[in-house]
């Protein structure tokens, strides 16, 4: 019966529009498992901005890891980082990049964060439900500072956005969440946050961890935006 059962459910995932009897889109939820296998993603509001910590999971000593980011500046006060298949997120990401760009020619001031969170879920939505389409197997997570506060939203393959205060994404996504449900602050500082999430990856990565695994790029109330370098990551960590 099982087998059965099976074969008569395989027919739905053929279309990204059809709902199984379940009541689920099944591509739909083949992206969100995508997003699972991806290299894990963190971002934390502080009391001085946002903190982003991608892992780069890079295991060749011959790559470049510059050329490898996981961390995305959309514009001076916004950056963006994902976890699942990149090569969907860095076609969202060029969108983003243009939206804020546009808006800022058009109206002379920056984007708002929730506006472009919008746009790009709206993508996501549309994907899921046209013909022809598959959806994007990439979860963002979409931050920066606005009117003096940090402001962090997260995006899903199926349209679907949350505003956190700090999240986790991707293969590590369960336990590095359920550790910044013990330990995140409010309070934190831009290194304090840095520290904490390095500590939660070593946790769970344990003999895998290394500093140099890790992209981290934090923005401050004033709209600054730096990315860490080794040297200050190791000293983090």
């Amino acid at each position: 019966m099982d087998t059965i059962k099976q074969h008569q459910e395989m027919g739905y995932d053929r279309t990204v529009g059809m709902f199984s009897p379940d009541g689920l889109l099944l591509q739909v939820e083949y992206a969100e498992k995508a997003v699972k296998l991806g290299s894990s993603v963190m971002a934390l509001t502080t009391k001085e901005g946002i903190v982003f910590i991608g892992d780069r999971r890079v295991k060749s000593k011959l790559l470049v890891k510059e050329s490898f980011r996981k961390i995305i500046e959309i514009d001076e006060h916004l950056a963006v980082c994902g976890a699942g298949v990149m090569s969907d997120g860095r076609r969202l990401i060029e969108q983003a990049q243009y939206t804020a760009q546009d808006h800022k020619v058009k109206f002379q001031d920056p984007i708002d964060i929730l506006s472009l969170v919008k746009d790009v879920a709206n993508i996501q939505q549309y994907y899921s439900q046209a013909g022809g389409l598959r959806p994007f197997g990439v979860s963002l997570l979409i931050g920066g500072v606005e009117n003096g506060a940090a402001h962090l939203y997260q995006s899903m393959p199926s349209g679907i956005y949350l505003k956190y205060k700090a999240r986790a994404a991707g293969q590590l996504d369960e336990k590095l969440n359920e550790g910044l449900e013990k330990e995140y602050k409010e309070s934190l500082s831009n290194k304090d946050a840095v520290k904490l999430a390095l500590s939660l990856f070593k946790k769970e990565l344990g003999e895998e961890f290394s500093p140099e695994r890790f992209d981290i790029v934090e923005i401050g109330l004033d709209k600054t935006l730096h990315r860490l370098g080794e040297d200050e990551v190791k000293k983090l960590a």
